[in-house]
């Protein structure tokens, strides 16, 4: 139901006539992309979740860092990507840098979850749509290098459009390359442990994303490899409404438990205390 309206007739709607519209500030009032509920923003509270079915608004990775991690430490920062003369490239990388305060599409550093040690990654989707290039796959690499080094377990937010093809095919290596860093990881017996937010589509679907010891989710987030657009293009055919949500996902197997945000500290923190041996309340 449309939160406002003109009709003086509709008795459940607050009526307003166009100067008072235009008075209304921009973002007040949001509607739910998965629902359509219509939101007050202070109703989000700081967690961004819709209060009618639990779906979590995307957050840039600094907001994050801030919901779920401690004495957090960053990595990398000043790794930026080289120049490239693809048209209008360099104009989207700075307006991405402008909107994160971010030099590339995934935040990499170590902390603490719930008072647990941890290397942690975080997908920024306000980077360029979290988009996977030669500096994102670089820093997730360097990030599990370190973490295999210091024995400690990686925890990788995902949220990603796919690879960056403004880089053409050294954006389509960095599959490969973190997918090496992430078996080199798991071979010395350390905990990889992902947690796939709205959305999570393309080639870091395809790869690590995919290749968790333990794979969590954010209800109702969109993950998959093509479009669904694509994929009804191609076989011809309706796709059922959540072909692609995380619940879908779980029913087959892709996905060992949806987790509502608020909940993910906890669950996080006691997933590495069980696996690295420490009692953990549970």
């Amino acid at each position: 139901m449309d939160l406002f309206s003109s009709n003086k007739t509709d008795n459940n709607k607050i009526k307003v006539t166009d100067a008072v519209r235009d008075r209304i500030p921009d973002g007040l009032f949001l509607a739910c992309p998965y629902c359509g509920t219509q939101i007050y923003n202070k109703q989000l509270g700081d967690f961004r979740v819709c209060p009618n079915c639990d779906y979590g608004f995307r957050l840039q990775a600094r907001e994050r860092v801030a919901l779920f991690a401690t004495d957090f430490v960053e990595f990398d920062a000043d790794l930026t990507i080289d120049q490239t003369d693809f048209p209008g490239y360099q104009e989207k990388l700075d307006r991405a840098k402008k909107q994160t305060e971010m030099n590339e599409s995934v935040l990499t550093g170590s902390g603490r979850i719930d008072g647990q040690a941890v290397d942690l990654g975080i997908m920024d989707s306000y980077f360029m749509m979290g988009s996977l290039g030669s500096k994102t796959g670089e820093k997730i690499t360097r990030l599990f290098e370190h973490a295999t080094s210091h024995r400690l377990p990686v925890v990788l937010f995902t949220a990603s459009g796919g690879a960056r093809m403004q880089e053409g095919i050294q954006s389509l290596m960095q599959m490969a390359k973190v997918s090496a860093a992430v078996a080199a990881h798991q071979e010395a017996g350390l905990l990889y442990l992902v947690v796939l937010t709205d959305p999570t589509t393309g080639g870091v679907t395809a790869s690590f994303a995919m290749q968790g010891d333990i794979t969590l989710a954010e209800p109702h987030a969109l993950v998959g490899f093509a479009g669904a657009r694509v994929i009804e293009s191609t076989i011809h055919e309706k796709l059922p409404k959540d072909f692609q949500r995380v619940e879908t996902l779980l029913k087959n197997g892709f996905v060992d438990k949806i987790v509502p945000r608020q909940q993910l500290t906890s669950v996080i923190g006691q997933l590495v205390a069980l696996h690295q041996g420490e009692v953990a309340d549970v």
